[in-house]
Parts: structure tokens; C-alpha cells; sequence
């Protein structure tokens, strides 16, 4: 069974000679010779079979390697520098010395940084149409309004060109969460910058799903194959949901050790056998019909009723006038002046005249 055939610039990147871009300059540029030929072609196909020589000296692949390092502040991403800095390499133990640092930190920021050798990871990482999430704390010189943490969701004009976080999440008046998409150089300072603030400290505690939990500064830790997968992972939100609920729970926790003591209510009135007015039972109401049929039967003879009683009171009436017309007939004189209560009158005037004749 034949070796599998892979492009020339992919090959040397895994050779630990450099980032594929770095390769096609290299193969352009006619430092590339393929089992004894030229080449100037960075799409030409070759084996494991092959002899490949880079500026004289044969390369093969090495073992593929990725490691996670926690930088420190201070510390330059490159492997030499012009101006004698102190660089990441100084620290990094010396069997890890051919692995290419995926993109950069400055030198005063701190936090995640990927070594590799191994190419696919490496473009996966930095290429633009993969929106690895890169995610940063950071704490500015002074307190700042809300105001700017809309604008850097909006976008920011820096000399790099425009740039734009993709959340932000405010932590105390001056430390801020920012996660990013875009890889500008010292994007974060520059978008800081833009709005007249300083930052102080940054720090990149997370990659892809990857973080860094039990590194210390200055540490690496040999990423196996799950942990690489969660560079190229999107964040669990099953992760963020649970943090963002126990966060919530102990806020609640927290509300309720300093809130006040409870005040007691008032006992309610009892009555006088004791039992307050909720507990006592209450009446209930005949069931309603809506039939006609199932009225009660005292309702029918209403109108017989009136009848008789108003038949009554006519009667009554008539009587009484009778016995008026005649007690005023068999009484002579004028009217008394008295009160009248029935059929007598009560005088409280001098006698009339018939009952001095009578005397």
C-alpha cells in the first residue's frame, strides 16, 4: 500500500520548518528540492518516499505535537528577536522548541497561547472563516459608562482597521469580559485606546471550549486529542447555563442572609368560640334550577292572593264609612273642636250649650 500524497507546503510545515505561507515563500524562492529536483511549486504532491531537502538539508515529518502554555507577562512571541527581548522560548522546555506559536500575545498581555506542529491545527486557528473564539479579561486604568462597551459591539475605527467584539460582559467598574472573533494586532488595547482608556492588564483565559484551569504561568500542559477538539469546539452552552444558574443561585443566597428579619403578622380576631373568621364554615347555597317546572308552588297563587286581601280592604273601608255618616247624623250642633280618637270627641272648651240644659 502506497503512502499517502500530500501538497509540498504542508509537508514542510509538519517538518517543523515553518507555517505553510512561510513554506510557499521558501518553495518560490527555489529552496525546495524534491529527490534531487527544483521545485518551485508549493501544490506539487509528495510521500513519506520522498527525499526532500530544505536548503541542502533533507526534512522529514515529525511526530505532531500540540501544547497548551500559559505565558507570563514580560515575554515575547517569537523565537528570535531583533531587539534582544526575552522571548516564550526561554522557558519552554527544550524538547518543545520545534513546535510554531499560533498567533501572538504582546509582551505585557498574559494567559493561553498554542504551540504546534502541525499545520492543519495551526490554519484552523487562525484562519478568519473558522470565528475561533478567543476570550479576555481585562482591567482598564480608570471607570468607564456602559456607553463604550456598545460602541466596541458596534465596531471601532483603530489603525488596523475596524474592529469589533463579539460579547462583552461588564465584571466591576474596571474589568470587562470580552470574547472575539478577529485577530487584529493588539486589538483590544487599540479599541480601548479608541475611546481614550488605558488597559492595565489583559489576560486570555480562553480558546475555542478550551480553557486553561491548573496552569500556572510559565506551565505548558500536552494537549491529547479531546483536548484539541475543544479549540476547534464552539463554547457549551450547557456549561454557560449551569455557571449562569449557580451564579444566580448563590446572588439569592446572598439576598436573603442580608435581607432584614421577617416582621410577624397580627393573630387574627377570634370569635367568641374561638375559631377565627376564615375557619369557620361557610353556608352553601341551594343548588339553582333553571327549569320553570321545579318553582316552588306558593308562587302560583300570587295573583288569587291580591285578590281576596284587596277584597278585604274594601270591605273594611266601606265599613267604616258607614259607621262615620252614621255618627254624624244622630249628632247635632256645630263641630267639636276636641280631638277625636273613634266615635267620642274629647272637649278640652267649656261645656256646649245641650249639656247645660241637661244639667
Amino acid at each position: 500500500m502506497s503512502a499517502p500524497e500530500i501538497r509540498l507546503n504542508k509537508f514542510l510545515a509538519s517538518c517543523g520548518v515553518g507555517s505553510r505561507r512561510a513554506c510557499d515563500k521558501f518553495i518560490q524562492d527555489g529552496l525546495v528540492s524534491v529527490n534531487g529536483e527544483e521545485v518551485l511549486t508549493p501544490a506539487t504532491r509528495v510521500t513519506d518516499d520522498d527525499f526532500v531537502k530544505m536548503d541542502g538539508k533533507r526534512v522529514q515529518q515529525l511526530k505532531t505535537e500540540t501544547i497548551l502554555f500559559n505565558k507570563p507577562r514580560g515575554l515575547v512571541c517569537s523565537k528570535s528577536d531583533e531587539l534582544d527581548r526575552e522571548t516564550i522560548f526561554s522557558i519552554i522546555p527544550p524538547r518543545f522548541q520545534h513546535l510554531n506559536h499560533v498567533g501572538r500575545l504582546d509582551k505585557d498581555s498574559e494567559g493561553l497561547l498554542v504551540l504546534t506542529n502541525d499545520g492543519e491545527i495551526a490554519q484552523g486557528l487562525t484562519h478568519p472563516s473558522k470565528k475561533i473564539e478567543k476570550e479576555y479579561i481585562v482591567t482598564t486604568d480608570q471607570a468607564f459608562e456602559n456607553e463604550v462597551l456598545t460602541k466596541f459591539l458596534n465596531g471601532v475605527y483603530t489603525p488596523e482597521g475596524k474592529a469589533a467584539a463579539k460579547s462583552v460582559k461588564r465584571l466591576s467598574p474596571r474589568r470587562v469580559r470580552i470574547v472575539l472573533e478577529t485577530g487584529l494586532k493588539r486589538q483590544i488595547r487599540m479599541m480601548f485606546q479608541s475611546v481614550h482608556i488605558r488597559v492595565k492588564k489583559l489576560v486570555r483565559v480562553r480558546i475555542g471550549d478550551l480553557e486553561g484551569h491548573g496552569i500556572e504561568p510559565g506551565k505548558i500542559e500536552v494537549l491529547e486529542q479531546d483536548r484539541i477538539d475543544q479549540l476547534f469546539a464552539s463554547p457549551s452552552r450547557d456549561r454557560r447555563a449551569t455557571t449562569l444558574k449557580s451564579q444566580e443561585e448563590k446572588r439569592g443566597e446572598e439576598r436573603e442572609r442580608s435581607a432584614p428579619p421577617k416582621k410577624w403578622a397580627r393573630p387574627s380576631s377570634r370569635s367568641h368560640d374561638g375559631n377565627s373568621a376564615s375557619d369557620r364554615p361557610r353556608r352553601s347555597k341551594p343548588p339553582e334550577s333553571d327549569s320553570s317546572s321545579e318553582r316552588p308552588a306558593y308562587k302560583k297563587n300570587d295573583s288569587r292572593d291580591s285578590k281576596d286581601s284587596s277584597r278585604e280592604s274594601s270591605r273594611g273601608s266601606s265599613n267604616f264609612s258607614k259607621k262615620r255618616t252614621s255618627s254624624s247624623r244622630g249628632s247635632s250642633g256645630p263641630p267639636s273642636s276636641g280631638r277625636q280618637f273613634g266615635k267620642r270627641s274629647f272637649n278640652s272648651s267649656k261645656p256646649s250649650g245641650n249639656d247645660k240644659r241637661r244639667g
